[in-house]
């Protein structure tokens, strides 16, 4: 499968371990770092990463437009795809969602996401509890989904967690391959402008990882499952 990694600290993590450990050969892509974006996927799975972009800001990101394309192109084939939150607003607003920049209440560090009863029927999700914990890391937010989406997961702050469009494209807001121990790279200057304190939130990440690795761990290997499929 192909990752578009959009940050050089937002790399596949765990989930890219995960994936190769499921048998399946993973190519990162940086286009930040001068990596050109191919033109099909070539029969390959794709994955976006998050970033500190709105999915169109092409100023600051000009690889944006060959990502959209290849999302397109993935949801126009029936192509497997998970984006996660960047990758999941991009997904959104490629399909006709609507994301809002710097909406709504904010979320870093670990955050319980609320898993709706059409995740009981979904091919990543059934099973895995009412809810469980994510690392959560952003200012935007996807506000209306695109029609015919299946709302997955929603948390106290923020309605569109997870989403499913067709048989096999994901999104999600929160970010199931960071670690809790990434969350001690973070800037305690951006956590304390929003009224946190940086060694709760890395304290509270660290009680929740043991179930976040159950739960991320399972949600990956059968996201490998659907692409060997």
């Amino acid at each position: 499968m192909l990752v578009v990694q959009n940050t050089p600290g937002g790399g596949p993590g765990r989930i890219g371990d995960w994936l190769r450990g499921a048998g399946l050969e993973v190519e990162v892509a940086r286009p930040f770092a001068g990596d050109l974006l191919p033109g099909a996927l070539g029969g390959r799975a794709l994955i976006v990463l998050g970033g500190g972009f709105m999915p169109d800001d092409d100023a600051r990101a000009p690889w944006l437009p060959d990502t959209r394309r290849l999302t397109r192109r993935a949801l126009d084939a029936g192509t497997p795809f998970l984006g996660i939150c960047l990758g999941g607003q991009l997904l959104a607003q490629v399909a006709g969602g609507t994301v809002r920049a710097a909406y709504g209440r904010p979320e870093h560090g670990s955050t319980e996401i609320r898993l709706r009863p059409a995740a009981g029927e979904d091919p990543l999700l059934h099973g895995l509890g009412d809810t469980v914990p994510a690392i959560e890391r952003h200012v935007d937010t996807i506000t209306e989904l695109p029609d015919g989406a299946v709302w997955l997961a929603s948390s106290e702050a923020c309605p569109y967690q997870a989403f499913r469009l067709g048989r096999c494209a994901w999104g999600t807001q929160f970010h199931p391959e960071a670690e809790a121990a990434r969350i001690a790279a973070w800037d305690p200057a951006g956590l304390t402008a929003h009224g946190l304190d940086p060694a709760d939130v890395l304290a509270r990440a660290e009680a929740a990882e043991p179930r976040a690795v159950e739960v991320w761990s399972e949600f990956t290997r059968r996201f490998a499952r659907v692409c060997r499929d």
